[in-house]
């Protein structure tokens, strides 16, 4: 239908329902202080802004079984060791790579969550805090339970949006925590089925909206979100995987699965894959935190570092036990 062509309609959907200084010390102390600056910056030694629990710029992979491989950022822990968190399969529905698709990352890149496609469930690491997640309204048999497919952590980290895919196909957004609801796709196109499957989810720089990306390329913007185009309506070599934002939230970045790379808004093209010759098809795009560019993981556990991205490693020819799905930053999108 041609409601589900973003590209062409522009969707933009606002908010729903729902004693004394001594002065010679203190200058002491100031010569001191930008002596040691001028000394870090000649070294090249990165000086600290913003939190001070912040590292350099890097991200994280996450494997079917709930496995992270942190690369220039913390490592916290994992949920592989716990074969009840992500099991590789179901009974009652084929999930052979795992259950645990997504993750993100908390603000402070100290900490994140695992989200769990099959239950929904959400396991937390470092210094990340559940705020609920939707196990709880999981009734009826499992094969009727919607498919968490990502999440997104807002802008001070004490909540978050998960997308689910439900029965009806209709991507659909629960908030928790801080984070409020600002509609999905059921509350702007409930006449029909979508072109594509829901496949990831972003929030904007200030947390007042999120973009929905599907696999036939359409993006879906609420609350605050700007539209800045989409490839929905346009003929692609593979489906749409995932979507990152720029460090303003004035644009944002779509992958594909053959690593073709579609920027949108104030986001730059920094190169992509298409075209080359992959190991595995590329499952995730994250954005990297200055705004520079981005990286594109793989199934198989490869990193591409563009546009400026730094490569930090990867576990591409490494023995996993389940296949990498996502990958995760700071200032990236989830996919």
């Amino acid at each position: 239908m041609e409601l589900w062509k973003p590209v062409q309609s522009g969707w933009k959907v606002g908010p729903m329902i729902h004693g004394r200084r001594l002065i010679g010390r203190t200058l002491a102390l100031v010569v001191l202080a930008m002596f040691l600056v001028a000394v870090a910056s000649e070294s090249g030694v990165a000086t600290a802004s913003g939190s001070p629990h912040r590292t350099q710029s890097g991200y994280r992979q996450v494997s079917g079984d709930g496995g992270i491989f942190a690369y220039g950022a913390p490592f916290a822990g994992s949920a592989a060791g716990d074969p009840a968190a992500c099991p590789p399969n179901t009974t009652d529905r084929n999930i052979p790579q795992g259950t645990c698709w997504s993750m993100a990352t908390t603000p402070t890149d100290q900490g994140y969550w695992i989200l769990n496609a099959y239950t929904g469930a959400i396991k937390t690491y470092g210094d990340a805090i559940s705020y609920g997640d939707r196990t709880k309204f999981n009734t009826g048999g499992a094969d009727t339970w919607p498919t968490s497919i990502g999440i997104t952590p807002t802008p001070d980290g004490k909540g978050y949006w998960i997308l689910n895919q439900g029965l009806s196909g209709f991507g659909t957004v629960q908030s928790f925590g801080d984070a409020s609801y600002f509609g999905d796709q059921s509350t702007v196109a409930p006449q029909g089925p979508p072109n594509g499957e829901p496949v990831g989810i972003v929030a904007t720089a200030g947390g007042k909206g999120y973009w929905i990306v599907d696999s036939d390329g359409g993006v879906f913007a609420f609350g605050d979100a700007g539209f800045y185009g989409s490839m929905g309506g346009r003929a692609l070599d593979a489906p749409v995987i995932g979507i990152a934002r720029t460090q303003s939230g004035m644009g944002y970045w779509l992958a594909a699965a053959d690593g073709g790379v579609f920027a949108f808004g104030d986001a730059t093209f920094g190169g992509s894959m298409a075209g080359k010759d992959l190991n595995a098809p590329v499952v995730g795009i994250a954005s990297e935190s200055s705004g520079s560019g981005y990286w594109l993981t793989g199934l198989d556990g490869g990193v591409f570092a563009l546009g400026g991205a730094p490569f930090l490693g990867s576990m591409a020819d490494q023995l996993l036990n389940q296949p990498v799905l996502g990958i995760s930053a700071v200032a990236g999108g989830i996919a």
